[in-house]
């Protein structure tokens, strides 16, 4: 039995307050399960959360991986940027040319951004969160596709780009140079193992495709912490 991707983590300093932006930006819904923590809903039941954990650790150059939303329109893409800033989000540089259609922002933890401009056509179908785009080798998108059983949908001069088989957010690495790691990652996956795994075959199978177990063990909430081929932060979620 497969984990599969149940949530993207943010680690914040505020995480009551990062969620109500996301919330806002992306007109999601609060969860309130016993389990949840401080998370926001999906409108489509078979996507991922996004949730919020504690993290005190200070921000130490741009993350190795933000979101890209989409636009349907020039239109879109302005109301999705005012309604960011609205709520406590920033402009940006982080090298963008000016000739480049997607605007850079950060929300309020510092956590870099885009807002896509329309016609898109890599993010064509993908909804509002078009892409989860990360810093990292072919290597780690090779191990991601195996890890969620989701197929590659772009492997190109070390680029690579994963997508679920039902659709939604793509996953994207965008090859070398990629930078050194420098502390704990922001931003990172949590998976879950479905009711009636053996957690310990399904860690022995990440294990076997390149991850690394950590001696850190698990959390209160089952969550068991690894890294993946490019040294990333990942949980997988124990089921209960």
């Amino acid at each position: 039995m497969t984990s599969q991707l149940s949530a993207i983590c943010f680690r914040a300093t505020r995480p009551s307050d990062l969620a109500r932006f996301w919330s806002g930006v992306l007109g999601w819904e609060a969860a309130d399960g016993p389990d949840d923590g401080v998370a926001i809903l999906p409108p489509d039941p078979d996507g991922f959360r996004i949730r919020f954990l504690p993290g005190q650790e200070p921000k130490a150059g741009q993350n190795r991986a933000h979101f890209d939303l989409t636009s349907s329109s020039p239109e879109e893409q302005r109301q999705t940027v005012a309604r960011a800033l609205a709520l406590g989000g920033s402009h940006i540089d982080v090298g963008q040319r000016p000739e480049e259609g997607h605007v850079v922002l950060a929300d309020p933890d510092g956590n870099e951004f885009c807002v896509i401009e329309a016609g898109n056509a890599f993010l064509a179908d993908t909804g509002f969160i078009g892409a989860l785009a990360c810093d990292g080798t072919q290597e780690v998108g090779y191990f991601w596709s195996e890890a969620l059983r989701w197929p590659l949908v772009w492997d190109q001069d070390q680029e690579t780009a994963i997508q679920s088989p039902s659709g939604g957010t793509k996953i994207t690495w965008g090859g070398p140079p990629v930078a050194p790691k420098t502390g704990t990652n922001r931003l990172c996956f949590e998976l879950a193992l479905p009711a009636g795994a053996d957690p310990e075959a399904e860690t022995g199978r990440l294990v076997s495709l390149g991850a690394t177990r950590t001696d850190t063990g698990g959390d209160d909430s089952g969550r068991m912490l690894m890294l993946d081929p490019d040294g990333n932060e990942f949980f997988v979620r124990r089921p209960r």
